[in-house]
């Protein structure tokens, strides 16, 4: 199964992408692994994938020979030396005279064309973490160059190549560069973007892309390499993915986006040796003929192996992750088609949050529909440096002050649960302005009752009882959230757990979903106590455009 963005336009578009080929060939030798050093050879894929990114428009057009793709994404299972040809790239957007950019055509009528290097070009290579630069796309193109017939054409160091003359270099960005680093680039590269989840690499690979166009006679672009995402990691990779579904199904309009996502058909049975060994071969494309499938399967069949990692990099298929606590996609299938509460209706509330270096929540239930919404998240800025104690980030317990005053005037509330930590003498004040059976301390330490919670939001997911307004912080908190076994068991014997962010000190926040889990345990609670009464039921209307609503009035 392949996603190809943007579809046939049935416009005959030229490409330097055979002239680039040939001079890879020629030029260029394979990276670190087992051919380090023997001559490069593209397969026919690889050929093909760099003939798109390497396509310019026709004659005729106002932007005849220049660049068709300012964006190009390549998304391929684990093993397909993916980082390998996009520093092959790299190195022919550095050279001086690869043929990478249109030089003008060559006789009247036909489409062969002169391609020649770039001027002064800065090519910036972009790892998820410093530790990784040498080990992914700066580390092979240190690798090629140096073991290259045009490595006498570089001056190559740990982490800059320059050109002898000085016009042109290539640099290793890790974590998250500045908008400085990519003020001027002539070709970037993000590389394993499934690993590029925090808020300020995220920020920082948007400011790269708007700098791009700064050197139009350079012709810019950048190149996106990733294996499948985990749905709901909130990851650059993740989001690309999801702009380029847009692009496909026409919600967006963007020609300037080339995407390539190859993964196994929903067709084959992963429960079988037989069925894995064709998955795999499927998402291996024209590199099945070297892969070695078996040494792949056999990992499949070892009963240690997480079979959802083992299905996410080898299949390159986008599935949740044992370790994720809930699933992100059947969450986003239960957006709502229309928000159903009014002013004067029957809710719950959860709330949950640090005060300093974590994020707060407030997720509110529609107790008749068990649509939910979020009514508020602060969250600490990407970026903020907190290493003056003094001048350290805190969240604005006034603002949440008003925005909970503001529910309980809006709306009648059954419950509000509350996570006391940090907030115990605000949850003092709401308890005596709104009453003490309204406002419940609600510790979400508790290891059997969070469990039950737990068990109960993610059973509304799976039943489709749950609907809600399709905010994307919730999916980004509910993505992040861990399963962490507790090695426990109540007297039936039921394993308990509890959720966490993937380490105690992650910018990857996950408060929402606690909110979310809460609230929706309130408004359980509500309906076991009889709280819903015949003229809150839902309306006959709203249930028939809700995805699986069930009556919920006892």
């Amino acid at each position: 199964m392949i996603i190809l963005v943007p579809p046939d336009d049935g416009v005959e578009y030229p490409s330097l992408g055979p002239q680039v080929v040939d001079w890879m060939h020629e030029s260029l030798v394979f990276g670190p692994g087992d051919l380090r050093g023997e001559p490069l050879i593209l397969d026919d894929e690889q050929q093909a994938l760099i003939w798109r990114f390497y396509e310019l428009f026709p004659r005729g057009h106002r932007q005849e020979g220049r660049r068709r793709f300012r964006r190009c994404g390549l998304s391929l299972a684990k093993g397909l030396r993916k980082t390998e040809l996009a520093a092959c790239v790299a190195a022919a957007e550095l050279h001086a005279d690869a043929p990478v950019r249109f030089g003008g055509w060559q006789g009247r009528g036909s489409e062969l064309m002169q391609g020649h290097g770039v001027t002064d070009p800065y090519v910036a290579l972009i790892a998820y973490t410093e530790e990784q630069s040498d080990e992914l796309a700066y580390g092979a193109l240190r690798v090629i160059l140096e073991n290259s017939p045009i490595c006498g054409d570089f001056d190559i160091g740990l982490e800059r190549i320059t050109r002898k003359g000085g016009d042109g270099k290539a640099v290793s960005l890790a974590g998250a560069p500045s908008a400085r680093d990519g003020a001027r680039t002539t070709f970037q590269l993000f590389d394993e973007t499934h690993w590029q989840t925090h808020a300020r690499q995220k920020q920082a690979h948007q400011t790269m892309m708007a700098n791009l166009p700064k050197r139009k006679i350079a012709d810019t672009w950048a190149l996106e390499t990733t294996t499948a995402p985990e749905p709901g990691g909130g990851s650059i990779a993740e989001a690309t993915m999801e702009y380029a579904v847009a692009v496909q199904e026409g919600r967006v309009a963007d020609s300037s986006l080339f995407f390539f996502h190859r993964q196994a058909g929903d067709g084959h049975d992963l429960a079988t040796a037989e069925g894995a060994r064709a998955a795999v071969i499927e998402a291996s494309g024209a590199s099945a003929a070297w892969r070695d499938i078996d040494a792949i399967v056999s990992l499949w069949s070892d009963p240690t192996t997480d079979r959802a990692y083992w299905e996410r990099v080898w299949c390159n298929r986008l599935v949740k992750g044992s370790s994720q606590a809930f699933d992100v996609k059947q969450w986003e299938a239960l957006k709502a088609k229309a928000n159903p509460v009014k002013p004067g209706d029957l809710i719950t509330i959860g709330f949950d949050g640090g005060m300093f270096h974590d994020s707060t929540g407030i997720v509110c239930t529609h107790v008749a529909t068990g649509y939910q919404w979020k009514a508020g998240v602060w969250e600490k800025p990407p970026g903020f440096n907190d290493s003056d104690p003094a001048k350290q980030w805190q969240v604005p317990a006034e603002e949440v002050d008003a925005v909970m005053c503001g529910l309980f005037e809006t709306y009648t509330v059954w419950r509000l649960y509350a996570d006391p930590p940090y907030w115990q003498s605000w949850i003092a004040k709401w308890r005596g302005q709104f009453g003490e059976e309204r406002v419940i301390e609600w510790w979400t330490n508790r290891r059997r009752q969070m469990t039950a919670a737990l068990e109960a939001f993610t059973t509304g997911i799976r039943e489709k009882t749950i609907s809600h307004d399709g905010d994307k912080d919730v999916a980004r908190h509910l993505g992040n959230a861990r399963k962490e076994e507790l090695g426990l068991r109540d007297e039936e014997g039921k394993a308990l757990y509890l959720i966490r962010k993937e380490r105690p000190d992650s910018p990857l926040k996950m408060d929402l979903a606690m909110c979310s889990t809460v609230s929706w345990e309130a408004r359980m609670d509500a309906i076991a106590a009889g709280a819903l009464t015949e003229d809150t039921e839902a309306s006959d209307d709203y249930a028939q455009g809700m995805p699986g609503m069930r009556e919920t009035t006892t």
